[in-house]
């Protein structure tokens, strides 16, 4: 019985041991104050950007109408392919005008053959006004018959120009150069003016790019730019439906003068250019990267980048009440600061009020770092900075601060 007491003090005493040898080994290891990379709140150059959503807008765009009333015969052209200005498209029957126009034509040597003859009455009449023979009225007729058949020939002559025209129209050429359409009527069918679009002519470079703005961006707009040359003060860039930025910039070239009463917008126009793609393929197919009646998004940028207090966007928090940020004090204890954002980019915050140059903002680590608890301050990534100064076209030192603009 001895023994087995003896052994069961034994166990616990061991077991005492290890838990009491492990508490005091946690207790002499405290952990230190948590590290954060911090970046130097600096004044760095930005641009400004406003997105809206677009639609493009071909420049030109023609419908192709029948002119006269006539069959089909040929459909001169590719569909979807370019056209040149002046290029013949259809070719309608020309038979029965060709035959109206030599009647009209056949009309007027007709009545010019009668007006020589009234021409040659006239001047006898007028000889035999001298004699015995010569009546007054003989005369004034002959006169008044040879002015009749003048207007006559006159208007036999305008019947052969209407019949010219008209002839003219059986062959159906392009007003303006641009990419054709389908076709809406096929060979062998009677077409009209009556008959509606036969296809559709648009231009395709440059093209416009329309987008609604709200009115009170609008004024900021206004506010922001016009004291630097208005529409000259930026420039257009598009985002592609598929994400991509499209490589062409272009020019605001309109501001309509009403606003629109069920949305409260103003409709903005920009011009901007869109070659061809690739060569076009055998059949005179073209591919352009804007097309008429696309969505895009619309990104309005300032030629000219602005100075701001910048940080890292990734530095901002914010809760119920708004944006934050948090700050190293002199004596390493986190500090927290509202601040009001203003124009800012995925990469840079910019900073209108609640930080001063200088000041030194966490940028990596937050989930660490609490108001009021010391930290181990240090260095950000390398990868923040980078992106910093990519973004804005700056340099810095390790430490994070800004150190100059690439030239």
């Amino acid at each position: 019985m001895d023994l087995a007491q003896a052994s069961v003090r034994i166990l616990v005493a061991s077991v005492v041991t290890i838990f009491t040898g492990e508490t005091a080994w946690t207790q002499a290891a405290p952990a230190g104050p948590p590290a954060v990379g911090v970046v130097e709140a600096t004044k760095r150059p930005i641009t400004e950007t406003s997105e809206f959503i677009g639609r493009i807008e071909a420049i030109n765009r023609v419908n192709v109408v029948a002119r006269v009333t006539a069959f089909l015969e040929k459909r001169l052209f590719v569909e979807g392919a370019e056209i040149k200005t002046g290029d013949q498209l259809y070719h309608l029957e020309r038979g029965p005008f060709e035959a109206d126009l030599e009647a009209k034509q056949a009309q007027v040597a007709q009545l010019q053959a009668t007006l020589e003859n009234a021409k040659l009455t006239t001047e006898r009449a007028r000889t035999l006004l001298g004699g015995p023979a010569g009546q007054q009225s003989t005369y004034d007729a002959a006169i008044a018959n040879q002015r009749s058949l003048e207007a006559q020939v006159q208007a036999a002559q305008a019947q052969v120009e209407a019949s010219r025209i008209n002839l003219d129209y059986t062959v159906v050429s392009a007003a303006i150069e641009g990419k054709i359409g389908r076709t809406s009527v096929t060979e062998g069918n009677v077409v009209s003016p009556s008959s509606g679009v036969l296809t559709t002519i648009v231009s395709q470079d440059p093209m416009y790019v329309t987008f609604p703005v709200p009115l009170r961006q609008g004024l900021e707009l206004r506010e922001r730019y016009g004291p630097k040359g208005g529409l000259e003060a930026v420039v257009i860039r598009l985002r592609l439906p598929d994400g991509r930025m499209y490589g062409q910039a272009g020019k605001l070239n309109f501001v309509d003068n009403t606003i629109a009463q069920n949305t409260d917008t103003v409709t903005v126009r920009g011009e901007i250019a869109n070659p061809i793609l690739r060569a076009p393929s055998a059949a005179g197919v073209t591919v352009h990267e804007l097309t008429d009646g696309e969505f895009v998004t619309v990104v309005l940028e300032g030629v000219q980048p602005v100075e701001v207090l910048a940080i890292p966007r990734s530095a901002v928090l914010s809760d119920q009440q708004g944006d934050y940020v948090l700050t190293v004090g002199p004596d390493n204890k986190a500090e927290q600061h509202r601040i009001k954002l203003g124009q800012s980019t995925p990469i840079i915050a910019a900073v209108i009020s609640g930080l001063t140059a200088g000041d030194k903002v966490i940028a990596e680590g937050l989930q660490r770092a609490r108001p009021g608890q010391v930290v181990a301050p240090g260095p950000a990534s390398p990868l923040i900075l980078s992106s910093m100064n990519a973004a804005t076209g700056g340099d810095a030192d390790t430490s994070g601060k800004a150190v100059g603009k690439k030239p």
